[in-house]
């Protein structure tokens, strides 16, 4: 058997485990066999967004500056070869293929109950060997400018990036994942090249793999499929963006019912296991606050400020953003965002319900020991841990210490009133 540089990690209290191999190519390869599934899930993911818009390699005097939305713009492209295209291929096994890209990631992924080997093959084929024309680059302009142009249309999308661009001023995240229809005019195939040799880079990646799968066999395949790859010291940078807000309040028009808002609060950005726990602080305290069973939320309910579609968002956060946000529908959105000031400040000074912050505890930690039974959420975690820089099942372990006093001195130190965004979007002629 090869010697593989490798360790085995496990949950907690040993509910799960998986094998953690750094391959000699560079990558990050994490395997959760789970035999008593019949399913597998696999992701093929780099730390590309729509963010990494300026860089430099190893050696290169000057930071490349490329398009908005070119991370998106590859994703499409990647999925077409000279001769058959990867969805063909997957047909052939009968796996469910699909890409996302978000802002700091691109992954590649597939589940299947059978046929799992052809099916990793297939992935590991298509993601190392572009293939780019001008022919297709146009092609493809033309029908992610449409979709651009959709989104632009849809109010939960207006709600999100408005409030984005009033938080951001400079950081690239205020930009939509897929650009602007002016930006990816600018796209053509040498730069998608460059783009995919910098990013698609092994040590810039992770294979994450749960399921009905063995180990062995996928690190064979591993072997005869992986492309050596020289670390090229990637660096990114991200202008300077300040503390504070650029923008209080902004109000947009779409075709909706009854309007939509959201109250968002700018925080100071984190990395790695500081994030992590700060992440879990943010969500847990907030919902200490306003969910459900609160007496805001109940009063807000009965006056008719909200309805029950109101809730804490998860935290949004990345390589230097990090916020968390309040939203649902009200036809006075600024009352609302009264309300959960008012509740803040009484917390801040005189602390909060220690026991219903226990209670949701208990339950998110829970939620998370349910999740490992689930093929898809043992592998999405391994792609979240690598990407966030820190282990697998970190956000149990962490989660299990976490405190009530903790949640509170976060609250006082980082949840700040006055460096928050409030978008609405209503219905044209209706008064905010």
């Amino acid at each position: 058997m090869k010697q593989r540089n490798q360790e085995t990690i496990t949950s907690p209290k040993g509910e799960q485990s998986c094998l953690h191999v750094k391959h000699e190519t560079g990558l990050d390869i994490y395997i959760m066999e789970m035999p008593d599934y019949h399913s597998a899930y696999a992701l093929f993911g780099t730390k590309y967004g729509s963010v990494n818009t300026m860089f430099r390699l190893d050696g290169e005097k000057d930071f490349a500056q490329v398009p908005e939305g070119i991370a998106h713009f590859l994703e499409h492209k990647l999925f077409e070869n000279e001769d058959t295209g990867a969805f063909e291929q997957y047909a052939k096994t009968g796996a469910i293929a699909n890409a996302y890209t978000s802002f700091d990631r691109t992954a590649y992924l597939f589940m299947c109950s059978e046929n799992f080997n052809p099916s990793l093959e297939i992935l590991l084929n298509f993601v190392q060997h572009p293939y780019f024309t001008q022919e297709t680059v146009d092609k493809e302009q033309g029908i992610i400018a449409q979709e651009i142009r959709m989104n632009e249309d849809e109010p939960g999308w207006k709600l999100f990036f408005n409030s984005l661009k009033c938080m951001y001023q400079n950081h690239p995240v205020r930009i939509g994942i897929a650009g602007t229809v002016e930006s990816i005019q600018e796209i053509d195939a040498d730069l998608l090249y460059r783009c995919y040799h910098t990013f698609y880079n092994l040590h810039n990646m992770t294979l994450s793999i749960a399921g009905n799968v063995n180990a062995e066999e996928i690190l064979e395949i591993c072997d005869r499929l992986l492309l050596p790859s020289e670390d090229h010291k990637l660096e990114e940078v991200y202008p300077d963006e300040p503390y504070e807000v650029y923008q209080h309040e902004v109000i947009d028009t779409a075709p909706v019912g009854v309007p939509l808002f959201s109250l968002d609060f700018k925080l100071r950005p984190k990395s790695g296991e500081a994030l992590l726990r700060a992440e879990l602080l943010a969500e847990l305290t907030m919902d200490t606050l306003f969910n459900s069973s609160t007496e805001i939320y109940q009063q807000m309910l009965e006056e008719n400020l909200i309805n029950f579609g109101f809730g804490v968002d998860s935290p949004f956060t990345g390589n230097g953003y990090f916020s968390v946000g309040i939203g649902g529908e009200s036809r006075n959105p600024r009352e609302v965002r009264k309300r959960i000031f008012e509740v803040i400040q009484n917390a801040k000074k005189n602390g909060f319900d220690t026991q219903a912050f226990e209670r949701l505890r208990k339950a998110k930690y829970g939620n998370m020991i349910r999740s490992m039974n689930n093929v898809e959420s043992n592998a999405s975690m391994m792609l979240d841990c690598y990407m966030g820089g820190i282990r697998p099942f970190s956000p149990v372990s962490v989660l299990a210490e976490i405190t009530c006093e903790e949640a509170l001195q976060f609250l006082r130190d980082e949840i700040d009133t006055e460096n928050t965004v409030l978008s609405v979007v209503h219905a044209q002629g209706e008064e905010i």
